[in-house]
């Protein structure tokens, strides 16, 4: 004789492995958070000026022309954007995102140490791949304690 036992169907969901995978996934992005915000080191200069617009930001990452302490030139796009390019090739980096995206934002971001005519010669090197509007990063003015 065979015995029937009566067991009950458990109609719960073990949440426990899932619960590690999300802590796992959690670690595994913030420790790569800040390696991805890495870039050139930069002395900004601090200025009351308006933000982007988050919606055109998040549609396609701008193209940012990085100018360091010593007037070296740093395109935000290529195959290793932390060594230093020269002229030439800000212009057709610049040119062949232009041309699949025109509306493709185009940035400064100069250290406050730089020359001026630095600047405006990278900013020409923007004009000349066809960028017709050039933006500036600066820093907020909180860190200066002034209110805008």
């Amino acid at each position: 004789m065979s015995q029937v036992r009566n067991r009950k169907l458990m109609g719960d969901i073990n949440v426990v492995p899932y619960i590690d995978v999300m802590l796992v996934l959690l670690i595994i992005f913030m420790v790569t958070a800040p390696l991805l915000t890495q870039g050139i080191t930069v002395e900004l200069p601090q200025a009351a000026a308006d933000p982007l617009d988050p919606d055109l930001t998040r549609e396609n990452e701008p193209l940012v022309l990085s100018i360091d302490r010593g007037g070296s030139l740093y395109l935000n796009i290529g195959d290793d954007e932390e060594s230093p390019i020269d002229e030439a090739t800000v212009v057709a980096r610049t040119a062949a995102v232009l041309r699949r995206n025109p509306e493709t934002a185009v940035l400064v971001k100069a250290d406050q140490a730089v020359a001026y005519g630095r600047v405006v010669s990278g900013m020409v090197l923007l004009q000349q791949a066809g960028a017709e509007r050039v933006g500036f990063i600066t820093d907020p003015p909180e860190s200066l304690g002034v209110t805008p």
